[in-house]
């Protein structure tokens, strides 16, 4: 989400939308044969994916501007650092364990490339897509986060403009079609809540001008997704009348 957020914030939403798509793909986050199903029906590097799934995470890696991978690197970090409100850092035993066992990304990021999504150094693109995937936070970080979101950009916690608030609903948007895989579209249904999932068992939910949320539990269901993350949010936004939708949401 926030790699994608700097892309915007850089590049302006179109950027995101033309280079890799603001679609949901239907398939598990990781899955080689959605650029594959894109290419045979639409055409090579056509954009109807998104940044939320693998491909497309490291494709938005690979936009980051930057002289050099430390240069990239410290964008990447530092707004995950402003979304969070504080210094947050890699879990070095975690990115050596993910960059031992990546073989897919890899494959992945060398697809992308070939298809023309990367149009840098894809082993670069993996490899920091890795180690973003490897910075340490708890669920306290994550609610600051998308209580950032939920504040049109502006960190409550810091008071710190983090994003341009005019650019904020695109992430949101990418986030209610695609933040929790192919099981997107069941989720907003029942929540109208843009959300991104992660594999690693947290969830992040975002009441736009209300509330951000998050959750951490590892137990995952078979798109991917924590079972009980999943429950205890919309419990507690049906309280809350997170709902954007909801009949009621404009008077509460």
């Amino acid at each position: 989400v926030f790699t994608m957020a700097q892309v915007i914030q850089e590049q302006g939403a179109e950027s995101i939308e033309k280079r890799i798509g603001v679609d949901a793909t239907g398939a598990r986050f990781n899955s080689i044969i959605a650029i594959e199903a894109v290419r045979n029906v639409v055409g090579t590097g056509a954009p109807e994916m998104n940044a939320l799934v693998n491909p497309g995470a490291i494709s938005a890696t690979s936009m980051v501007t930057g002289a050099s991978a430390d240069a990239v690197w410290a964008k990447i970090i530092g707004i995950h650092n402003d979304f969070a409100g504080r210094q947050l850092t890699v879990l070095q035993d975690v990115y050596k364990s993910e960059s031992d066992s990546n073989q897919r990304n890899q494959a992945i990021g060398a697809l992308m490339f070939a298809y023309g999504y990367i149009k840098t150094d894809w082993k670069q693109a993996v490899d920091l897509y890795t180690r973003q995937c490897s910075i340490g936070v708890n669920a306290r970080d994550l609610a600051t986060m998308a209580a950032t979101l939920a504040a049109r950009g502006k960190n409550p916690v810091t008071g710190k403009q983090v994003m341009d608030p005019a650019k904020v609903p695109s992430v949101l948007a990418v986030m209610a079609t695609a933040g929790l895989y192919d099981d997107s579209g069941k989720w907003l249904y029942h929540t109208g809540l843009p959300a991104k999932s992660g594999v690693g068992g947290g969830i992040i939910a975002v009441s736009p001008g209300k509330f951000g949320i998050a959750v951490v539990s590892p137990p995952l269901d078979n798109a991917g997704n924590s079972v009980r993350a999943q429950k205890a949010i919309a419990d507690i936004s049906n309280a809350l009348n997170g709902n954007p939708y909801a009949a009621n949401a404009a008077t509460r």
